[in-house]
């Protein structure tokens, strides 16, 4: 049976999306071809909407849609201590940890060059700026602990070295709940180097 081209293209939409195959795709045109249209055009409005109406911070380079994030322009978070993550979804998994009041500096990925991305990609220089500009005392690293992540963070610390500033690299280890049976032997070595006296 051939479907009407409106669901087809749609169909074919969905499946660009990250994780979403032809049948995930073509379950979600069909759930919208149900829904009110009202509901469907307040959608369509929101995705038309998503690039023109965000912007990044002219700091951090975090989301946001003023010139400067949420964070950025909160004067009660710790100005003096940077954490500097590779996306907007790192700043949210540790803002909703709660285990951080300083600001963010968002590198927008890795360096990876295997995909074409080198430092120069990356906003590794407007981090140094911030630096070098003053009222800095620490730069966090938290990238992520894969290879294209340790070597952004070793460039980082590189780019840095001349400065006066504090560099640190967050604390890894074991996860809550996992068994050390379970655990690889990189995330094993990580959790006896940065284990810590009771």
């Amino acid at each position: 049976m051939r479907l009407p081209k409106v669901v087809e293209d749609l169909t074919n939409s969905f499946e660009k999306l990250p994780g979403i195959g032809h049948r995930s795709a073509q379950r979600l045109a069909f759930y919208l071809l149900r829904v009110p249209q009202r509901d469907l055009d307040m959608f369509a409005t929101s995705v038309s909407n998503l690039k023109k109406m965000t912007k990044i911070c002219t700091i951090c380079h975090n989301l946001t849609d003023q010139e400067q994030c949420s964070i950025c322009a909160d004067s009660t978070r710790d100005q003096s201590q940077v954490c500097v993550v590779e996306s907007f979804q790192d700043v949210i998994a540790i803002e909703k940890s709660g285990s951080y009041k300083g600001v963010y500096h968002v590198l927008h990925g890795s360096i990876s060059p295997l995909n074409n991305v080198g430092p120069d990609e990356l906003y590794i220089d407007t981090l140094v700026k911030r630096v070098n500009r003053g009222g800095i005392d620490e730069v966090v690293l938290a990238t992520n602990t894969s290879l294209e992540g340790e070597a952004t963070a070793l460039y980082i610390q590189q780019a840095l070295s001349g400065t006066k500033v504090k560099i640190s690299r967050i604390g890894r280890g074991l996860p809550t709940g996992v068994e050390i049976e379970y655990a690889d032997d990189q995330t094993l070595v990580h959790a006896f180097g940065t284990r810590r006296v009771l």
